[in-house]
């Protein structure tokens, strides 16, 4: 059972990634500079300069790992680029299969630690192809995947982009009807990633929760750099 779970889930990666994540340099979006070899910048602030969600209840999703690739990129909330992050004094690139669908974050929004948050911006799976690095794409908030980490709630939103092969999936019911064990993927990667356990998952919750958290999470942003929620928070967001 589990070489059948383990060749599946190679097999979502590869039909996952456009890719190799071997690839060097990785593909980024158009429009954005190389800083150096670690550093992409855009030409707005990714934490900063975009809203969390479009006028037609999309979010905007900023791509910091496109699916399957292994290096541990992510925004920097100081200067709003794109960084390669360090281990032990070192890039990152993560010790286990590529990531199983493209990984990123939403602008503007914030978990808040004295709400068992880290104090970073919401994480987002996107599924479907991959997509470039820095890319913001609009996407649809179909479920939730529940993590806790290290003791910090670590939830990953789950999303797919417009304009894809799966952009008519609207939930978790029918995510799975769609791409029967997706989920079970999902779940697998994200609580081994890191080793044996340090992540615990707590289940699969709905689009509904996974808005509550979004529209939480976008109220804590604003409220943290002295502004009041936009009209988009909390109550007209995401339709």
């Amino acid at each position: 059972m589990r070489s059948c779970q383990a060749m599946v889930m190679v097999a979502f990666v590869v039909v996952s990634a456009s890719e190799s994540p071997a690839s060097d340099p990785p593909r980024i979006a158009p429009g954005l500079t190389r800083v150096d070899a670690e550093t992409i910048a855009g030409p707005k602030h990714f934490v900063d300069g975009y809203p969390s969600v479009n006028s037609d209840g999309t979010v905007n999703v900023v791509v910091e790992i496109p699916a399957g690739t292994n290096q541990k990129w992510e925004v920097a909330k100081d200067s709003g680029a794109l960084t390669w992050t360090h281990l032990d004094g070192a890039p990152r690139n993560v010790a286990y299969l590529a990531y199983p669908a493209n990984y990123g974050m939403i602008p503007r929004t914030l978990l808040p630690e004295d709400r068992g948050g880290d104090g970073d911006p919401l994480d987002v799976v996107v599924l479907g192809p991959a997509l470039p690095r820095g890319a913001v794409v609009p996407a649809r908030i179909v479920g939730v995947l529940r993590l806790v980490d290290r003791g910090e709630q670590d939830d990953k939103l789950l999303a797919v982009p417009l304009r894809s092969p799966y952009d008519q999936i609207a939930d978790l019911r029918e995510l799975d009807d769609r791409l029967p064990g997706a989920t079970s993927i999902l779940e697998t990667w994200f609580t081994n990633y890191k080793g044996k356990d340090v992540a615990r998952c707590e289940g699969f919750a709905s689009r509904e929760k996974a808005l509550t958290i979004l529209k939480t999470a976008m109220v804590s942003y604003a409220r943290d750099h002295g502004r009041q929620p936009t009209s988009e928070t909390p109550a007209t967001c995401c339709p």
